[in-house]
């Protein structure tokens, strides 16, 4: 190998490399596609499924708090990334809009990743009744096929995800690095 190629092979390794090393926020698409959120007084101070009320400066009932769908909504993401699955899904019941994709799509992440694969699966199958090109949907699903052992149906998935959003995408290349990192079709 000369040295041109040689080191043609290695920057292209460099960077394939660093490419599934970076955040999600590389492969953001859209605003529940980005890494997780930071962590704020939802996370760190409330409980019982209560969320900080910036205005108030406290932690209010989500139910009773008055806030309007897209704060719940980042509410719900921010305790779900932080591993707080019921409390996730009682800040979801709060919002307004229960047949949005993207709380239906949070429904199905907070209930697998609490052990309820099943009903994971069924909210998942209804984000993308209600959204068929909501990508994110579809890498969750994905992943959960996989944890399922399923893995010709997650490559179904991440092609979905391609023709759908292309692959420079958290959603794809999330599902693309669980299947191994090379593309599977």
């Amino acid at each position: 190998m000369t040295m041109i190629h040689s080191k043609t092979a290695m920057i292209a390794l460099f960077s394939a490399a660093s490419f599934f090393a970076v955040s999600e926020t590389a492969f953001a698409a859209g605003e529940d596609t980005t890494a997780p959120p930071e962590k704020t007084k939802t996370t760190t101070e409330c409980k019982d499924g209560k969320v900080w009320d910036k205005t108030r400066k406290e932690c209010v009932d989500a139910k009773k708090s008055g806030l309007d769908d897209d704060i719940l909504f980042k509410a719900a993401r921010e305790l779900a990334y932080d591993g707080q699955y019921e409390n996730s899904l009682v800040v979801l019941d709060a919002v307004k809009d229960q047949n949005s994709a993207r709380i239906l799509n949070y429904r199905g992440y907070s209930n697998r990743k609490a052990g309820r694969m099943e009903l994971g699966m069924s909210f998942y199958k209804r984000a993308l009744q209600a959204d068929e090109n909501y990508i994110l949907a579809r890498s969750y699903m994905g992943q959960a096929l996989l944890e399922q052992g399923k893995v010709e149906e997650a490559k179904a998935q991440l092609i979905e995800i391609r023709d759908r959003g292309g692959e420079n995408n958290w959603a794809y290349q999330a599902l693309l690095q669980s299947l191994g990192g090379v593309r599977q079709y």
